[in-house]
């Protein structure tokens, strides 16, 4: 049976990208795990080797676990093809360098992990690719930004870690009368919550090891887009010569995690609105940054291009940065770690820990201070949070 648009998201993150039956009826996909394939000729080989043929090769190139999870991968994004990657951060890269050579430039959005950072303003200056970063929520300062050089406007929606929301379809807008390619990490969002592709962008990047795989086990990455024939280039150019593949056992993990995705994701969100309520009311919390609250900045741009708001929110209490830090210590249910979507709260310190490469004397113009706190909501009772958190805040 063909799975096609007509069916749900629940029913297409379990059933999208399948091709027939798994050997054996085996009701789950096998884990393809080996290196290469063998040939019966080198007359199949030739075919193989120049795209003639859908045989595969060699697992760096291309496997029927991974492509089960690019299928699937574009299908949910709304997309024609899908590549994936050793990493979030290979896929970022990869997808960078793909668009850019020496002499552009990149615009950026001023709120991004801090490994995205490290790479726009470190490496690719070193291949003398300029980066320009603009606050996006001002649409004049990032229209002034852009040049004849500028190649790609890259930006996170939610950001990470304000949660800044960029109004994709008109920055897609100003992009399509400058000729720019226009980038998008929507690891925040996912696709449940907001499909980027629809609304004109060129490609979708994602941590996989975030929200898709959902449990932790996992570190992989994953770009999307409507152009099969850039992905193509994608994969073979920059994801097989520069290696960033992802194992079969990872594909296999993510199609597992891919299968709960949206039951995940509307539990997240669940706490999540309840956790954000509870601390935008507490006497000793300074602020809240969450879409879903009336009183946040984005919210209304929210409403309009997603779903839903997510499970990712901020905070900060009164008494900076030394407060800021108890609190962190003194959670005993939440755990201390970098990383989000897993299905354990997380909480960090980003200043101190996933953004510790921004300039500390800058920080306000990232949107970040040192004593914002940031939560990944997991799937626990959402009264155990409240109340690990409430403890942790008062002590």
């Amino acid at each position: 049976m063909e799975i096609d648009k007509k069916f749900g998201f629940d029913t297409m993150s379990i059933h999208a990208g399948s091709e027939g039956k798994n050997p054996e009826n085996a009701l789950n996909p096998p884990i393809f795990q080996t290196s290469t394939f063998t040939f019966d000729s080198i007359e199949q080989v030739e075919k193989a080797m120049s795209f003639e043929s859908d045989d595969y090769v060699y697992t760096r190139g291309n496997n029927p676990t991974l492509k089960l999870f690019e299928n699937r991968m574009a299908a949910l994004e709304g997309g024609n093809a899908a590549v994936a990657f050793a990493s979030g951060m290979a896929a970022i890269s990869s997808t960078l360098f793909s668009f850019l050579k020496p002499g552009d430039n990149l615009v950026a959005n001023n709120c991004l992990y801090g490994s995205t950072y490290t790479v726009i303003t470190r490496l690719l200056p070193e291949y003398k690719v300029e980066c320009r970063i603009v606050d996006m929520t001002d649409m004049e300062r990032l229209e002034a930004t852009i040049d004849k050089n500028t190649r790609v406007i890259y930006f996170e929606t939610p950001s990470n870690p304000s949660l800044k929301i960029i109004d994709i379809k008109k920055v897609v807008e100003l992009a399509r009368t400058k000729g720019v390619k226009v980038v998008v990490d929507n690891t925040f969002a996912t696709p449940y919550f907001q499909r980027p592709l629809t609304m004109g962008v060129d490609v979708v990047v994602h941590s996989a090891t975030k929200y898709i795989s959902g449990h932790g086990d996992v570190v992989g990455g994953v770009a999307v887009s409507k152009d099969a024939a850039y992905i193509h280039r994608l994969k073979f150019d920059y994801m097989c010569e520069l290696g960033g593949v992802m194992s079969p056992f990872n594909a296999w993990l993510l199609l597992r995690g891919l299968k709960t995705l949206g039951v995940r994701m509307r539990q997240h969100e669940k706490n999540a609105f309840e956790l954000a309520r509870f601390l935008e009311g507490h006497p000793k919390v300074k602020s809240v940054f969450y879409p879903g609250l009336e009183s946040f900045k984005g919210h209304e741009t929210a409403k309009s291009q997603m779903n839903g708001f997510g499970a990712m929110l901020s905070f900060e209490v009164d008494g900076g940065l030394e407060k800021a830090k108890k609190v962190v210590n003194n959670v005993k249910l939440i755990k201390l770690a970098v990383s989000l979507g897993d299905c354990e709260t997380l909480i960090e310190l980003p200043a101190a820990m996933t953004h510790l490469g921004y300039p500390r004397e800058k920080l306000s113009e990232f949107d970040l201070t040192e004593s914002m706190i940031r939560l990944s909501v997991g799937l626990e009772n959402v009264e155990d949070l409240m109340e690990d958190l409430d403890s942790a805040i008062r002590e």
